[in-house]
């Protein structure tokens, strides 16, 4: 076995060596030489961000559980460590048994959000395997894309050989042992994928050519042999009772962003909202059964030695076993175990619940009511009204808490100016309803802080088709909230933070862009482009020259609207929710039309295709 070693030295020199050192509780221990495939599982961020994401967790545990699979991570290294590995040509390795991941069969990296892919192309390039996948041998991994980002894969197309699209529970057991026999069969790492584009959920970027019209947009996407699939149906897990689910999660040694048992609820939301992704591709709604939640809690808890659990979803309020599960956690509380709530309608059933588990005084509830108007609120679908929102915050400060965070974006279809404007003044009658509240009964001051980002139109929403705004309009529209902040009445009470535009324009060629702008992402990597979500890194200067040397434009993919008909870079993708469904919801924003949510009726989305045409809301 290759095993490969940094020296004391080396480790002494760069922050936090415990991100390269593995050996956490609960790691995952196997001879190499006793397996028949080596799989590396990357998160292409510090290993602080990626130790916190429970989807690793998931097919880490899912996939060891194999005999014949050893499933080892990676992370991106920190610029430290990137620095040394560049200079003393030390190849990238696996945690579990310090590895070259470049000997791995297998490289499974999950792409979470866009501004991490040029550290995609920093673990690719560390690990000596070629960037472009058109110049991979037999002897370098399979290259493997996961995640949300992958539901339009195609400005990474170049450096993949192959995308799964899905969620990870269904197919990996049929891919790997399809990989098992070809090889015993002598296959070739193109017979490879040849075979496995045909397995459910599995796309092979090679295996399809783009044409592209005078103006720019696609003029058709094809299969390049009749045996190829035209279209990627998504993978579901439809089961999530009955599947796999980590009962001995990894506990690192360092601080992570997430250094908590992380109990995943359900999947899917019934809510609704045009601007978000996650609400229209994770359909439908699935639960997992609360007794299994209570199972995994306590061996979770028992095997980690975690001090807090969290629950997750998208919508916790709408899991439909909450107060059971909930009055069950609340027990752990005795033994010095915290519970953190996110996802929770402000309501006085979540109010009670957290002020059992949380230590109002030090603790802040957060609104996320995205607009200022209820007029803007419609356009989006929110299905949050102003009173809703301020009886929440007055429950809330009766209850002891004096901390309320809002959040809101800017540059939303059909956005005018009395929308920003009105985002301050909803902050100020959030303020007041708490100076209603006798002197005699107050904690002080409340503390409201408005936080706004910019929208960012993403695959598979109604905002699909809809237009950005340039960097200099976005930073205008937050100049005037904070603005008329300054009128507000109960201006020391409220405090305002905003985004950075230039992350949001990038974000927004590559949450949209086509196969042409990959060219921009490796040209941007060698200017030294990595780590773009941390704003102490991120430099806009070298990605403009980038796009400028490529000849790409940024406005042809931020500042136009999209024809109901041009076929869109992820159109070949079938994530449950119909087009037509999406054409309907974008109408209905510009109408300021609401749509109901899943609970009150079927509006047709198209997610009964799975669970065989049954939506789980609508069983009864």
């Amino acid at each position: 076995m290759n095993k490969l070693a940094l020296s004391d030295e080396i480790l002494m020199s760069v922050d936090k060596p415990a991100r390269y050192i593995g050996n956490e509780i609960n790691i995952v221990r196997k001879n190499p030489q006793d397996v028949a495939i080596r799989f590396a599982m990357c998160f292409p961020d510090v290993y602080e961000i990626g130790m916190s994401h429970l989807g690793i967790q998931i097919l880490y545990d899912m996939f060891n559980q194999r005999e014949d699979v050893y499933c080892e991570r990676v992370y991106s290294p920190w610029v430290d460590l990137h620095k040394i590995l560049k200079e003393q040509n030390i190849p990238l390795f696996t945690l579990e048994t310090q590895s070259p991941v470049k000997d791995m069969d297998f490289l499974g990296i999950t792409i979470q959000y866009e501004m991490c892919y040029t550290n995609i192309l920093q673990i690719l390039d560390l690990s000596k395997i070629p960037l472009l996948a058109n110049e991979r041998t037999e002897e370098d991994p399979i290259v493997i894309g996961g995640g949300p980002c992958t539901y339009n894969p195609e400005p990474l197309a170049d450096f993949f050989d192959l995308f799964y699209i899905g969620e990870g529970e269904t197919q990996y057991d049929a891919l790997f042992d399809l990989y098992k026999s070809m090889r015993a069969q002598g296959g070739t790492r193109q017979e490879f994928l040849r075979a496995v584009c045909k397995l459910p959920g599995i796309y092979v970027p090679s295996l399809y050519e783009v044409s592209y019209q005078e103006d720019g947009t696609i003029a058709s996407f094809t299969p390049q042999y009749a045996d190829v699939p035209p279209t990627i149906l998504k993978e579901v897990q439809m089961d999530l009772t009955n599947t796999v689910y980590p009962r001995k999660p990894l506990v690192p040694y360092i601080k992570v962003t997430q250094d908590r048992v992380v109990l995943e609820i359900q999947r899917g939301c019934i809510r609704g909202c045009r601007f978000c992704q996650a609400g229209m591709i994770y359909r439908p709604t699935r639960e997992r059964d609360v007794n299994m939640l209570k199972d995994c809690a306590r061996e979770m808890l028992e095997s980690s030695g975690h001090e807090e659990i969290s629950l997750s979803s998208l919508s916790s309020s709408d899991y439909s076993q909450l107060p059971e599960l909930i009055n069950y956690l609340i027990g752990f509380k005795e033994k010095g175990v915290n519970i953190s709530l996110p996802s929770l309608r402000i309501d006085a059933f979540s109010l009670d619940v957290m002020s059992k588990v949380q230590d109002i005084r030090k603790s802040s509830l957060t609104f996320a009511p995205e607009a200022g108007t209820q007029r803007l609120r419609d356009v989006i679908n929110k299905g949050l009204t102003e009173e809703i929102i301020l009886n929440g915050a007055g429950l809330a400060f009766a209850g002891g808490w004096q901390k309320v965070k809002l959040y809101f974006m800017l540059g939303l279809p059909t956005e005018t100016e009395d929308d920003m404007k009105e985002i301050p003044r909803l902050a100020d009658k959030v303020a007041r309803r708490y100076y209603e509240i006798p002197k005699e009964q107050r904690n002080g001051k409340c503390q409201i802080t408005i936080s706004t980002s910019f929208f960012v139109p993403k695959p598979f929403t109604p905002f699909q088709w809809a237009s950005m705004q340039p960097k200099e309009e976005y930073l205008r529209r937050a100049r005037i909230v904070n603005e008329e902040m300054k009128e507000q009445l109960n201006r020391k009470s409220l405090k305002y933070n905003w985004h950075e535009a230039d992350v949001t324009v990038l974000e927004g060629v590559f949450a949209r862009g086509d196969r042409r702008v990959g060219q921009v992402l490796r040209k941007a990597y060698e200017k030294g482009c990595i780590f773009d979500s941390w704003s102490e890194f991120f430099d806009n200067g070298k990605w403009m020259e980038a796009f400028q040397e490529c000849g790409v434009s940024i406005d042809f993919y931020n500042l136009r609207t999209r024809e109901l008909d041009e076929i869109l870079p992820w159109d070949f993708i079938d994530c449950g929710v119909t087009k037509s469904f999406l054409k309907r919801e974008w109408q209905h924003a510009l109408e300021e039309k609401v749509t109901p949510n899943c609970k009150m009726q079927c509006n047709g989305c198209g997610a009964t295709k799975f669970e065989g045409g049954v939506c789980l809301e609508h069983q009864n």
